[in-house]
């Protein structure tokens, strides 16, 4: 794969991703949405979709990593760190470009919610947040979470012909959506840098109405979680298969 390819896939398949996953966020939280209150289930198939439409779309120019926990989490195991750099680079853009995409969709239901009595918080549309605040608790969560995705995915590699047919891509969409439905109630499920810290840089410079702060003291959580997790999850891969 050529270093132009990598950035383009990873820019459009994140993007996807982001749109799918901050749309359904959007979908269930603000008024005048046809899927307002649908709840946590439809938010974890909408993240699980998302994953699915990016990754089967960025494939075939990047592989679809589509998040830097899974690019570093390779890399443990593979020892290739020359393209994580680009990975990420693409994988953030993309994050970006989704959130304000995921913006620009729902933007009438945006400006709906400048209205101060029924206004609904809108940055957990974009970015995670723990419900109940506890550095250490949620730093937990967003490893242990994150190892639950990267070491399957790992593990998918050594089924022969899984990512040739393309079904390793809907097995990840899957792992996500149920990850959300099983591990997501502490801290909304991250498990990806690139979602959480794009879409929150995107919360921040939007011209959302009434969008309160975009809550930068817990922003390094999504981050490092994830990452520690990824490392450790190449890690045990390396020295169990």
């Amino acid at each position: 794969m050529s270093s132009g390819d990598i950035f383009v896939g990873e820019v459009i398949g994140t993007a996807i991703l982001i749109l799918f996953g901050a749309g359904v966020c959007a979908a269930v939280t603000l008024n005048h949405s046809k899927a307002k209150g649908a709840g946590w289930v439809v938010i974890a198939f909408g993240w699980g979709f998302g994953v699915l439409a990016g990754a089967y779309t960025a494939a075939p120019l990047s592989g679809g990593q589509l998040n830097p926990a899974v690019t570093v989490g390779i890399a443990v195991d593979t020892g290739a760190w020359d393209k994580v750099p680009l990975y990420i680079l693409g994988q953030m853009v993309g994050a970006f470009l989704g959130a304000v995409l995921a913006w620009l969709l729902y933007y009438a239901q945006f400006r709906a919610n400048a209205d101060q009595e029924t206004a609904q918080p809108t940055l957990g549309i974009f970015s995670t947040a723990p419900e109940i605040r506890n550095p250490v608790a949620n730093l937990m969560t967003e490893i242990i979470a994150t190892m639950a995705l990267v070491l399957p995915v790992l593990a998918f590699g050594l089924t022969k012909g899984l990512g040739e047919s393309g079904t390793a891509v809907l097995i990840v969409a899957f792992l996500v959506a149920g990850i959300g439905l099983s591990l997501g109630g502490p801290t909304g499920y991250a498990i990806n840098p690139a979602r959480d810290l794009g879409p929150r840089i995107a919360h921040a410079v939007l011209p959302i109405p009434n969008k309160g702060g975009s809550d930068w003291g817990y922003s390094w959580i999504p981050v490092a979680g994830p990452l520690i997790g990824a490392v450790l999850a190449g890690l045990i891969f390396n020295a169990a298969f």
